[in-house]
């Protein structure tokens, strides 16, 4: 398999994380977010299904880029313009008792994994549910084996709140999933904290 670093140029002593780009996803990275989550090497920890449409995508990203609408959807790209890695932030309920939390996905190329992407995807997330969305609660699943993501999870202050056993069907296997919750380290007056 290929890393980043075997493609790069020798004297280009960056990391993977300093190569990439991460901003707003526009219609234009259809291609690209369909065919990462096709990757063989992806679907199976998402709790989407396999055979990303090109055209879902396009109608998905077209719909997130209007006026208005709460998801944001953030794309790490490489410097030749490759789609590596994406992040979202999306409303958990209509409710406006639950205005105050957004539930978070993400997905790295193979490829650019344990390089840092991840890492910035979530920093760049998580600054903007705090300092400009003004979150209060960030929460995900994750499946139960996924120990890398869990990981990576908890560096940025998520937490474990509970297990759903037999959750969700990969491959022709049940497996659990776990809730995992992150609280705002530096909340807005007036949300109490334990």
């Amino acid at each position: 398999m290929n890393r980043p670093d075997d493609r790069s140029n020798p004297a280009d002593t960056r990391t993977a994380a300093a190569r990439i780009a991460v901003r707003r996803a526009t219609v234009a990275d259809a291609d690209g977010f369909a065919a990462m989550l096709a990757h063989p090497e992806v679907f199976p920890w998402l709790l989407q299904m396999p055979y990303a449409n090109v055209e879902q995508w396009r109608a998905r990203l077209a719909e997130n880029t209007q006026p208005g609408k709460p998801d944001v959807l953030l794309m790490a790209v490489a410097e030749g313009g490759e789609v590596v890695g994406g992040a979202g932030l999306h409303p958990v309920g209509g409710s406006p008792r639950r205005r105050h939390a957004m539930s978070l996905g993400m997905q790295v190329q193979p490829a650019w994994q344990r390089q840092g992407v991840g890492t910035t995807l979530m920093r760049a997330l998580c600054d903007y549910a705090d300092g400009w969305l003004g979150l209060l609660r960030l929460e995900l699943e994750v499946y139960a084996d996924n120990h890398k993501a869990q990981a990576l999870y908890t560096r940025f202050g998520f937490v474990q709140e509970g297990r759903h056993r037999c959750d969700t069907l990969r491959d022709g296997t049940y497996v659990d999933s776990l809730s995992m919750a992150r609280l705002n380290p530096a909340p807005l007056r007036g949300f109490p904290r334990d």
